[in-house]
This record gives C-alpha cells, structure tokens and sequence, in this order.
C-alpha cells in the first residue's frame, strides 16, 4: 500500500515537472496562432526576414498614449500589438514605448514638446470627443519615432481615405500599422536597396520637375537617370518614364521592350494630350495629341491611353487673375474641372486605403488584348466624369460653366493600371531597328510587371513662386490639403521591386462590425438585467440541485 502511494507521488511529480518544463521551454520556441477571421495578428514573411536579420536595437518610440477615446484607444491597443508580434521575431533587437505627450511638468514644457515632435515629422492631430454632453477637443500625435543606430525617421500611423468616417479611417489605419512600421524600418536603411532609374532623353520631367520625389525616393532607393542608347538597364530593377514629350527612336524603343521581356519593372507617366494651364491662352487653346512612338509598345503590353480630357466633378482649384480693385490685382480661387482629386481605389495593395492623387490633364485607359497579363485597374475617377475627345478646345471661361452633373455622364473611369505576367514583345514577329543584332532577342518576358498611369503631372512638384522652394508632392497649397501622390508612387515602386512581399502587408482586412447603436439604447436595460440576473440564477438553481441530491442520496 505504502508503495502504491510513492507510485502515484512520483507519477504525479514528473506530469507536474513535464508540465512546467513545456511552459518554460515555449517561450523560445516562436509558435504563433493567429485565430482570428482576418489573421490581423499574422505579419508577412518579408517582415519577418527583416526583424530576423536586426544586428542592432531598433527603438520605437510611440506618442499615442494617455486619455483617448474608445477609437484612439483601438488603434493604440493595435500598435502594440503589432510591436509585441515584431519582438517574437526581432528578439531582445526589439524595444519599444509609449510616450503622453501631456506628461509634461508645465504648459510652457508641453508646447515645447509639441513643437520638437512636429520638428522632427509628427503634425499634430486635434480629437474632438462629447463627455457627458460637453464637446472635448485634445491634441494628439497619433505617431512614432523609429531610431536605429543613430538615425531616426518619424511614422504616420493615423493614415487613410479622409472621406471615409472617423470609425473607417481608423479601422484602414490599424490595417496599415505593420506596412507603416516596416517601412519606417527600411527608410533607416535596414535591408538592400533596390536599383531604380529615371528614363531622359525625350523631354521628360527634368531633375527639378522631381526633386521631390527623388528625395523621398532616396530613402528606399538608389535612384539614377539614364539615358536608353546608352546605358544597359540590366543593373537596375525598375526604370521610371516620367512625361516624355518627344518620341523614342526605334533604338530607344527596342532596348525598353527588351529590358521588359529579360523581366525589368517599368513604370510609365504618359501624357497622351499637350496641355498645361500655363499655355492657355485668351480666348482658348486647342489640345492635340502626343506621338511618342511608344503606344504601340504599351498597346502590345496590354493597355491604351486614349487621346481625351477628362473633365470631373471633384476638381481643384486654380488661381484667376480677374482684373483689378483699385490699384490691387484681383485673384480668385476657382474649381478647375481638367484638375482632378482621384480617391477612388482599387483594393489592390498598391492603392488600398489611400486618400487622395490630385492629377492634371488626366485622359482615360483602355484594356486590350493580352494573352498571359493579368490587367488590374488602380485608379480611377469619380461617379461624375465628363470626357472630351481630342482635338478639343480648352478654354479659361469653361471656368465660368456650371458644373451640372447631369453633364458629367461618365462613371469611375480608369487612370491608372497595373500588369503583371508574361509580356509578348513588341519586335516578336519583326525584326529589331538597322543595326541592332538578333543574337539576344527576347519574343517573350520572364514573369514581370508594368504599371501605366495617364498622367505625368502627379509626379511633378511645382515651384513656390515667391521662396522658389520646391511644394512637396504631398501638399496642396491652395486647399491646404493633405495629397497621396508621393504616397502612390512609393507604393508603386516598393510593388515592383519587392521580391519579399512586403508591400503584401497594406493588403491586411480588418473587418469592422459595428454594434446597432438605436438597439443598444432600446436593449440596454434588458441585457443588463440579463447578464446579472441570469448568472445568479444558475448558481442558485445548482444549489438547489446538490443540495436535493445530496439529501436523497445520503437518506438512504
């Protein structure tokens, strides 16, 4: 008997310590389960690779902290989540906090702070909130600074369509959070830089014209310009065309095509109409057509841009000069309907949850015909569209029209398209230009990708005239608004050239579900009562139970 109990000691004691070695020995052992319907706690595979490969610490400093509201607190709970998940892989390389930017001992302390985070690329977001039936308003910095060996850049985690509702653009802004952090992770220069170049030759966008984008650009990428006859693109893994306005020789023509079919990204900015607001002139001007000698390649590729003008109901504003009150010029702010705030998007990750392209002179695209290209439309324009074929007059007194939209009778026409597969060459079933040798033609591409847009004025940034400082893409300085043409291009790019997937990551889908707030208020009271009622009842109904059990059974 005495043995018996030893057994079951022992037996007892070695299930107790298998038990806590398991639970001390998971900890190293990185088994993650994400059970959730939309896996909104799995990150990508080019995350992990990144956070793996850290030989440093990578310190994140987050400044949404303090009294937030129940939104706020959502998006706050969700960056730490997705921080905790980045130290399973990152390790001890990993460290992260957050920060109240209110915690400060005066207020003259926390303006100061205010001011160094905005210094430093953290804008200041106003919450506006209802306690009690008092209309609250609290500064917040819905952000984070990223360090890494002495370098730090800032993180915008409070991203989105600013059309949508607050609710929505929180929930985008959560969907976003690891594409957000991971890309802040590669602007510290942590993984390789990928190779890109900027197409010259054909009056296209001089380093001016994008002096903007090639700075921000930089961050991700060595970026370069060349020129087609007399460089070879093999060393780069993108090459960028930017509002060419001159044709291509066949020469130039052919290197292009066969850069592609050896599996070379590109990405094409094409005016197909000649017009810009600076060469209207009194009374009108006629806008023609483009002859690139490129349409025929594009058109081989998959896609057509049509030789119109759109026209759309959400348009910009142009400054008009209307004569003079008193010895002072009058300028008014008006819509211009050939200026156009793009912010209907596909859902591809490219685009997906992004604000607002504002374009210029934008026409229309149209697929064609491409065996083995996946065609996948990216932007588009708004429900009320009106499309003038060209040659058409373009005219500053169309200003004074009245934007009926019954006139604007076209729908979400496509701008801007992606293509992805096996590209047929242009030069398959002919021979290249007098001089070229056949030896190493391709007739068909390596699995690739192209991206078209109709418009090469998202790409420009313009000139302020009175500091003649450059306006950054991402501004618009008449409205005072917020753009996402920097935004797009960046993605754009990052798509192209990603091999890893990391841009996979902006495809994350947090569905929302809401509760019915009008059943909430009528249902209160019940499901109070419900959920405190019916535990206790349970409860005394078990004892009532045992104790009418035990009373019979020890009866006998």
């Amino acid at each position: 008997m005495k043995y018996k109990k030893w057994e079951d000691i022992l037996t007892f004691s070695a299930v107790l310590l298998f038990i806590i070695l398991v639970n001390v020995n998971l900890k190293f052992i990185p088994l993650r389960i994400d059970l959730t319907e939309e896996k909104r706690f799995t990150i990508s595979d080019a995350t992990k690779d990144l956070l793996e490969n850290l030989d440093d610490v990578l310190y994140v400093e987050v400044y949404l902290e303090g009294d937030l509201n129940s939104g706020f607190r959502r998006l706050r709970n969700s960056i730490e989540e997705t921080l905790e998940e980045f130290r399973v892989y990152g390790g001890d390389h990993i460290e992260y906090k957050f920060v109240n930017p209110d915690e400060a001992p005066n207020a003259t302390a926390r303006n100061r702070f205010y001011q160094s985070l905005t210094s430093k690329g953290l804008p200041a977001t106003t919450l506006y909130d209802n306690i009690d039936g008092k209309r609250t308003e609290k500064v917040i910095f819905p952000g984070a600074i990223i360090s890494y060996r002495n370098r730090e850049t800032p993180v915008l985690l409070l991203k989105g369509n600013k059309t949508a509702s607050a609710q929505e653009r929180l929930n985008q802004s959560i969907e976003g959070i690891e594409y957000e952090l991971t890309s802040g992770v590669r602007k510290l220069g942590i993984g390789n830089k990928k190779n890109i170049a900027f197409v010259y030759g054909h009056n296209e966008l001089n380093p001016n014209q994008l002096q903007d984008i090639t700075t921000s650009l930089s961050e991700y990428f060595v970026v370069d310009r060349v020129q087609l006859d007399k460089t070879k693109l093999d060393i780069y893994d993108a090459v960028v065309v930017a509002q060419p306005k001159a044709a291509f020789s066949e020469v130039d023509k052919y290197q292009l095509d066969q850069y592609i079919m050896k599996g070379g990204k590109a990405l094409f900015m094409i005016d197909k109409v000649q017009m810009n607001l600076d060469s209207i002139a009194t009374g009108g001007t006629y806008a023609f057509g483009y002859d690139l000698n490129i349409e025929d390649l594009l058109f081989r590729y998959g896609v057509r841009i049509n030789m119109d003008l759109l026209q759309d109901q959400r348009a910009g504003i142009i400054e008009v000069y209307t004569g003079n009150v008193g010895d002072q010029p009058n300028i008014e702010r008006l819509p211009w309907p050939y200026y156009i705030y793009l912010n209907t998007f596909s859902e591809h990750p490219i685009v997906k949850n992004m604000d607002v392209v504002y374009s210029k002179f934008v026409s229309s695209i149209d697929t064609v015909t491409a065996r083995n290209v996946l065609k996948t439309p990216l932007i588009f324009t708004s429900k009320y569209t009106k499309e003038k074929v060209v040659p058409t007059m373009v005219d500053l007194n169309e200003l004074k029209a009245d934007m009926n939209p019954a006139a604007y009778n076209k729908s979400n026409l496509p701008v801007a398209y992606l293509l992805e597969g096996k590209f047929r060459s242009l030069y398959a079933t002919s021979f290249p230009p007098r001089g070229i040798s056949t030896d190493n033609k391709l007739n068909e591409s390596q699995p690739t990708k192209v991206i078209v847009v109709a418009d090469g004025d998202i790409i420009a940034n313009e000139f302020d005239p009175q500091s003649g400082q450059a306006i950054p893409l991402d501004y618009d300085p008449i409205r005072k608004q917020e753009l996402s043409n920097k935004e797009f291009l960046i993605n754009a790019l990052n798509y192209l050239t990603d091999e890893n997937g990391l841009i996979a990551s902006r495809g994350k889908q947090i569905t929302m579900r809401p509760l019915d707030k009008f059943r909430v208020d009528e249902e209160k009271v019940y499901w109070q009562i419900f959920n405190i009622a019916l535990p206790i009842s349970l409860v005394i109904l078990f004892g009532v139970i045992r104790f009418y059990w035990r009373k019979k059974t020890y009866a006998k």
